[in-house]
């Protein structure tokens, strides 16, 4: 079997939800890859050096290096680390995740052309970024999607009420506040209305967040970052799942969403329509729209056949994306 380096952001001991490295090097290891792992460092000059560091050290053990690549800062991690890889001539793989990589193609032309077209292949978890790098000339590029395990994550169909779940990391792009809004807004039909958030801080959000909630007297409760069991087993008391980003790829917690069977409201942005269908298996509303996103909530509440036609559907795709589907899309990559 391949002995594989993996480069990403380990980042989930210093309260950052896990990301694909953390879960998917667990699922190889456990088909039998030799899997290394780099960079669990916080500050962000250190990591890229460990990141950089860990090709030289392990380059005459591995046959091949994975690069989670994402559109912000850590779009240079995976310049530097794949410069490394050329230097030794290890063939590398970029897995693109940044839902804003597109604009990342304009802004950083020439270091795009470098990364990704001398690259052995291109993973991307959605048609979406397929669809946005064929334009823009890209065309080693092979779509694997996301993936989990289905017997962690049991289904129910839920009684619907005015009780809503938000998953995510506290940052601007994920658009936190908008979910206050809705909430706010959804309480002039349903008082009763209330919300929970699930997520670690990023960049100031949570505490703009919590502020909000207690100026305008809204029930939230913000539970920080929970491990997956505590809050797939949280998720059992809650009836309706919002998504409220701006920016996105496949977010993995609408994947664990769908499995669940919780009706999902998203923001329509991104990778999230080539993800689900409008009124089959969630329900999609456009960026920063409060006012459709209650009223998608109440149309789910009110029409609960409709709620559960979603959540059926929805479960039915998400088993496409169980790691049993999935592992021979990575083999033939590594072969």
């Amino acid at each position: 079997m391949k002995k594989i380096l993996y480069i990403g952001n380990q980042l989930k001991y210093f309260n950052a939800t896990p990301t694909s490295v953390d879960i998917l090097s667990a699922l190889l290891k456990k088909e039998g890859y030799e899997v290394h792992t780099a960079s669990g460092k916080k500050n962000k000059v250190l990591r890229m050096l460990d990141m950089c560091f860990s090709v030289i050290k392990f380059r005459n053990k591995i046959d091949i290096v994975l690069i989670d690549t994402y559109s912000t800062s850590n779009f240079y991690y995976a310049v530097a680390v794949a410069w490394w890889c050329k230097i030794f001539k290890i063939p590398y793989v970029p897995i693109l995740h940044g839902g804003n990589l597109p604009n990342r193609l304009i802004k950083s032309k020439k270091l795009s052309n470098t990364l990704f077209h001398l690259a052995k292949t291109n993973v991307t978890p959605s048609e979406y970024l397929m669809q946005k790098f064929k334009e823009a000339g890209y065309f080693n590029l092979v779509v694997i999607p996301n993936s989990l395990e289905l017997k962690n994550y049991v289904f129910k169909q839920r009684k619907m009420a005015p009780r809503l779940l938000w998953v995510r990391s506290f940052s601007e792009i994920y658009n936190p506040l908008m979910a206050l809004n809705v909430l706010e807004k959804l309480r002039e039909t349903y008082p009763e209305a209330s919300l929970c958030m699930v997520g670690p801080e990023k960049d100031g959000s949570m505490e703009r967040c919590k502020k909000w909630a207690v100026v305008n007297s809204l029930p939230v409760t913000f539970k920080g970052k929970l491990s997956k069991t505590d809050w797939v087993r949280l998720s059992e008391s809650y009836a309706i799942f919002i998504n409220t980003t701006n920016f996105d790829n496949m977010p993995f917690s609408l994947l664990e969403a769908m499995a669940l069977g919780l009706p999902i409201v998203s923001t329509n942005v991104g990778g999230i329509p080539f993800l689900v269908e409008d009124g089959q298996t969630a329900m999609l509303v456009n960026k920063d729209d409060t006012e459709a996103m209650s009223d998608a909530i109440i149309k789910l509440i009110k029409e609960e056949p409709l709620a559960n036609k979603i959540s059926i559907n929805a479960r039915k795709k998400v088993e496409k994306f169980d790691w049993s589907e999935v592992k021979p899309l990575w083999m033939s990559v590594f072969e």
